[in-house]
């Protein structure tokens, strides 16, 4: 019996061991880890505690943008006017404070704005039934031109120090910034409506099938229309911290930006035809993009190479999956059946056929 139990556990160990190892975000968790060891002993400066707080403050508006992003592609969308939003929001925020506005009110007012400019998107793309890629490009473009209406070639750097240092703050006795944790809980809540609901199960079966979603009940355009809501609003969220954090409001700001957050939601291994994806994915995604921009940064890298490398893993994290999936596929076709073996001489037996295998 003892024989017997040892080699269920070794079974069971070994089931456990494989099943987590043909996880789709194994090589990604290998990968960010390879990359933080690499630059830790091969880039100076990499592995400080000035570093990492940088590191994390560098991520923070794409880790945040990514989140929403995440359920929105898992539907088969996509939104590209989230960096657009930011700049909007980071516009009438720097308006507004020239103003002599509040600042309470006037993030109130930003992330009001970011309800709008999703509001815009989803009505389009749900109402109006226009595709979400043509959509956002256009809104991307709207929502940055309109930020050049309000700044110009102008900037807004009179924040109050109060706001900017707190934007930066570290938690006491670390060098995390508390903008970690704040993401930290804010996925961690993704990962369980996402995973562990029923409306998370949901958006996988509208990407996998919209018209057999619609078809069990769910209701396909009201989801949709609210997680576009919700990306305009974590958007503009994100605005007001990265204005904070730079203590400066131009209307050029995070441009490119999204760029890097798409890069991260598929590095992440979401499927850009949807119905694939983690939040668990997305952040080793974010975490594994961040790392090798700010080590090669710290290399002295140039930007327009960042920029490269960025598409280059743009690129790779759409094409990968889909050559994987193409060499599974051929790896475990089975071959045809030809039936028994018949040997020249013997006699031929007949068998009984089914209706079914008659016709």
């Amino acid at each position: 019996m003892r024989d017997r139990g040892a080699r269920y556990g070794t079974t069971t160990r070994g089931s456990r061991l494989r099943s987590g190892l043909s996880l789709r975000e194994t090589p990604l968790l290998a990968a960010l880890a390879l990359a933080v060891l690499a630059a830790s002993f091969l880039v100076e400066n990499f592995a400080t505690g000035r570093n990492v707080s940088f590191l994390v403050l560098s991520v923070a508006a794409i880790a945040l943008m990514a989140l929403p992003l995440t359920l929105i592609v898992i539907t088969a969308e996509i939104d590209l006017s989230v960096a657009s939003t930011l700049a909007l929001s980071s516009a009438v925020m720097g308006t507004l404070w020239t103003s002599g506005m509040p600042m309470e009110t006037i993030i109130v007012i930003c992330l009001g704005v970011g309800v709008a400019a999703g509001s815009l998107n989803a009505v389009l793309v749900t109402v109006a039934g226009l595709p979400s890629l043509a959509v956002t490009i256009g809104t991307m473009a709207l929502y940055r031109g309109l930020s050049y209406v309000l700044l110009g070639d102008e900037a807004v750097a009179s924040y109050p120090r109060s706001w900017v240092a707190g934007a930066r703050a570290p938690v006491p006795g670390t060098d995390v910034p508390w903008i970690a944790f704040a993401i930290a809980v804010l996925a961690v809540g993704f990962a369980v409506v996402l995973h562990a609901t029923a409306f998370g199960r949901s958006l996988y079966a509208i990407g996998a099938n919209p018209e057999a979603a619609r078809f069990s009940g769910i209701d396909v355009t009201r989801t949709k229309f609210g997680l576009f809501v919700l990306s305009g609003l974590v958007s503009s969220a994100a605005g007001v911290f990265w204005t904070l954090q730079y203590g400066t409001s131009r209307a050029d700001t995070a441009f490119g930006l999204e760029l890097q957050v798409v890069a991260a939601v598929l590095l992440g291994g979401v499927s850009i035809f949807g119905g694939v994806g983690t939040v668990v994915g997305v952040a080793s995604g974010v975490l594994l993009l961040g790392v090798i921009r700010n080590a090669l940064s710290l290399y002295g890298v140039s930007s327009d190479v960042l920029m490269i490398v960025t598409g280059f893993l743009l690129v790779a994290s759409v094409v990968a999956p889909n050559l994987v999936a193409t060499l599974r596929r051929h790896v475990h076709r089975s071959p045809p059946d030809l039936g028994p073996a018949h040997t020249p001489g013997d006699p031929v037996v007949p068998t009984r056929s089914t209706p079914t295998e008659r016709y």
